[in-house]
């Protein structure tokens, strides 16, 4: 038998059926804080919780379409601002009993841009929203949502240390000062301003100048920060680790 004639005589119902998923860790940085996009179920099951944007996967869709299709469902962003939005596949989840409807395996994505607006639900959800990261034990979460989101700012967190991720939280121009404020966000502490400034700028291609500066200085007068924007750099080297994690390699 050729393939073509095995593929004509190939019967897909021969095999249980398994729909698959996307649901996006969409994060952001909103009066200082992360944020995570939310929404509120508005049917079942898990009617009332709250749940990450996503859904099944179209016929015609890749994975990574899916996703963004998703995202811009939640939020509102098209175009070239929804291209703008960092994408990565996070991972895959497929525990057999993760949704009573069916088996259902989710490709989590994760995603994260500056400025994202506020979101409006979609035709499945009674309300969307930016909730602070640290407020998300007060919400009731639906499916495994709980486990994807823990892994979903792991990578993060992890991914600000050994790439220039960071930088995508920021629009095109930014000082050294905003991008420490993304990085002590991101990883819940503070950082000492003068040993970030100089771990930042001895990492080969992380930031490059613009040669401009702010038009003032900051609140306590001196003199304009100086300008910079993503460099061209794919991986940090040396990376700018955790504190954390900086004291177990010492």
């Amino acid at each position: 038998m050729n393939e073509q004639d095995f593929l004509a005589a190939y019967d897909p119902s021969a095999y249980p059926s398994i729909a698959v998923t996307v649901d996006v860790v969409a994060l952001t940085i909103r009066g200082g804080e992360l944020h995570l996009l939310l929404i509120r179920r508005g049917q079942p099951p898990y009617e009332g919780h709250w749940a990450l944007p996503g859904g099944f996967v179209r016929p015609e869709e890749d994975l990574a379409t899916g996703a963004r299709r998703e995202l811009a469902e939640e939020t509102g962003l098209g175009g070239e601002r929804l291209r703008r939005v960092h994408l990565e596949q996070l991972a895959s989840y497929g525990a057999v009993d993760r949704d009573p409807r069916m088996r259902v395996v989710s490709v989590a994505h994760l995603a994260f841009a500056p400025d994202l607006p506020d979101p409006a639900a979609g035709t499945d959800a009674d309300e969307a929203i930016w909730l602070p990261v640290t407020a998300l034990t007060s919400r009731q979460l639906a499916f495994d949502h709980g486990r994807i989101i823990d892994d979903g700012l792991e990578r993060a967190r992890a991914k600000l240390e050994y790439t220039p991720l960071a930088t995508r939280f920021l629009d095109g121009e930014f000082t050294i000062s905003e991008l420490r404020a993304v990085y002590e966000t991101v990883w819940g502490h503070p950082l000492h301003a003068g040993n970030f400034h100089r771990k930042v700028l001895s990492v080969p291609g992380f930031v490059e100048s613009t040669g401009a500066s702010t038009e003032r200085g900051g609140a306590r007068g001196g003199p304009r920060a100086k300008l910079y924007r993503a460099g061209d750099a794919r991986l940090l080297h040396p990376a700018l680790l955790r504190p954390a994690r900086e004291e177990t390699v010492r």
